[in-house]
């Protein structure tokens, strides 16, 4: 029975017209974020606010938005709401990494901050890519990393002790960790191996990237070394698969 259109927003709905109700609300909310009305990464209204809108109950609105969600228009995170997707940042990965330099190359603002510093004993994944002995003290670093504000990288870093003891009140001042390698006394350095695997990320992962926890981080173990082929820093990185596409070059 067609009960005649129905006004949601600027844009008409058609009930009983052909076209079921979820695309027609998929269509106009796909239109607002083609034409630049919402801006990538801002927060759609709430579920409840979408269902009155379009006067809907909310087992339509979840389709329409699931199909937004395949089309990679909006991404859904558990607790927090929907948002409009953001543009994937192509991150390059090769023989010289500096993130603030790839960062700005890809026309965006680089930014990062240290979330913690401490001193630990060497576990053997990290004594093994440090070529040092297990139990020997390493200068772990947690640094979180960010292009146009957003989060793209959660960085674990281990330095070897006590080479590199001045790095924690150097990092302190400054969070770039090449600007403190520097003040250590390297110049440069060059990855030597990096190694890319996925997962889910664990709850505090996930709360720290600002992501859903049903979404994949992509994993890498990354192994630098000076320029006498010594290791300097053994890393973990988490980037989030829907913000960050590794781009690996020779």
């Amino acid at each position: 029975m067609t009960t005649g259109p129905q006004v949601a927003g600027a844009r008409v709905l058609t009930r009983g017209g052909g076209v079921a109700l979820w695309r027609q609300i998929a269509g106009t909310l796909e239109e607002e974020i083609r034409s630049g009305a919402r801006s990538p990464g801002e927060r759609l209204p709430t579920e409840a606010e979408l269902s009155q809108r379009f006067a809907v109950n909310r087992h339509t609105l979840r389709r329409a938005m699931e199909e937004m969600e395949s089309k990679g228009l909006v991404r859904i995170e558990q607790g927090r709401g929907s948002f409009v997707a953001e543009d994937v940042v192509d991150y390059p990965l090769g023989p010289r990494t500096r993130f603030s330099e790839s960062i700005r190359r890809l026309n965006r603002e680089p930014g990062g901050k240290i979330l913690d510093i401490a001193e630990v004993p060497a576990e053997p994944q990290v004594a093994e890519a440090l070529r040092i002995r297990p139990g020997r003290m390493v200068l772990r670093v947690e640094r979180l990393s960010s292009a146009d504000g957003r989060a793209v990288v959660l960085g674990t870093h281990y330095f070897p002790l006590p080479r590199f003891a001045a790095m924690a009140r150097r990092l302190m001042e400054d969070s770039s960790i090449t600007f403190a390698l520097a003040a250590c006394g390297v110049a440069d350095y060059r990855r030597l191996s990096t190694r890319i695997s996925a997962r889910l990320p664990t709850p505090e992962e996930a709360e720290t990237l600002g992501m859903a926890r049903a979404r994949p981080v992509i994993l890498t173990e990354a192994i630098n070394v000076d320029g006498e082929g010594v290791p300097i820093d053994a890393s973990w990185g988490r980037y989030p698969a829907h913000r960050v596409q590794l781009v690996v070059e020779s």
